[in-house]
This record gives structure tokens, C-alpha cells and sequence, in this order.
């Protein structure tokens, strides 16, 4: 078996009135990769908090953001998939703009690939167990 190897990643979980934004990729099905919140890797030099920030933008095509506070930092295999663990810095973020209900979104990689299309929406917080690998881990930290 590949040696894992430990990566740096931010989630985010954005909310609004006791619900969860979320997003589905278009060209895949739920089976493949489920439903997902803003998430990603935390490029060389930045920090955590500002790499939460880009993640949410770039996923959801919203500009305008602020951080309500950390929620802490958690580890999570994703083995079979890629041989890595991922450690996780996990933000509350909420949205400082109008937000329709649903809507399409893309992520466009700095031009190094093809755009990825999301379908984002909201989800009460009490239905955010569906969430896929393990991104739900410290949703109970929001009520702390």
C-alpha cells in the first residue's frame, strides 16, 4: 500500500439562518461525491482563515464573506480514494450578501484545468449528517 501523506486543508461551513450551504457537483453523480461544503487545500504562505475564504468564493461564485470564528482542527483519512490524510481547519463562515435559494456555481482552477460546475443550495443544520467524507465532524461546534 502507498505511504500516505498529510495534507494541509480548510472546510468551511457557511451558515444563515440554521442552514447549511452545500453544493453537488453537476457532472457527477451523489453516488460518486455526495454532497459537499466549500473545502480545499491552503496554498504556500497563506493562512488557514484566508484560504477559507478563497475556497468559499471559488466554490460558490458569493464574493462576500466573514469569519465567525474557527472551530478547531480535525484529521481525516481518505484512503482508498487518494492515500492522504487530511488534516482540517475548520471554519464558520456566514455569507455578508443576498443569496438566492439554489444556484449554479463554477470553479475555475486559475485556468490549470477545466472549470468544475456546482449546484449550490441550503440545508437545515439538522439534516447536514448527509454530508460526504466525514465534513461533518465538527458541525456540533457551531452551538459551543
Amino acid at each position: 500500500m502507498p505511504e500516505k501523506v498529510v495534507r494541509d486543508k480548510v472546510l468551511v461551513y457557511v451558515v444563515r439562518d440554521g442552514r447549511l450551504l452545500v453544493f453537488r457537483h453537476t457532472e457527477y453523480s451523489y453516488e460518486e461525491v455526495g454532497i459537499q461544503v466549500p473545502a480545499g487545500s491552503i496554498r504556500a504562505g497563506e493562512s488557514p482563515g484566508d484560504a477559507a475564504l478563497r475556497e468559499a468564493r471559488e466554490e460558490t461564485g458569493l464574493h462576500d464573506f466573514k469569519i465567525v470564528k474557527k472551530l478547531g482542527e480535525t484529521d481525516y483519512d481518505i484512503s482508498p480514494y487518494r492515500f492522504e490524510i487530511q488534516h482540517r481547519h475548520v471554519f464558520h463562515l456566514e455569507p455578508a450578501e443576498e443569496t438566492p435559494e439554489r444556484w449554479a456555481s463554477r470553479e475555475e482552477h486559475d485556468g490549470q484545468q477545466e472549470p468544475t460546475h456546482f449546484e449550490c443550495f441550503w440545508i437545515p443544520l439538522e439534516a447536514a449528517h448527509i454530508l460526504q467524507s466525514g465534513q461533518g465532524a465538527l458541525l456540533g461546534r457551531l452551538y459551543d
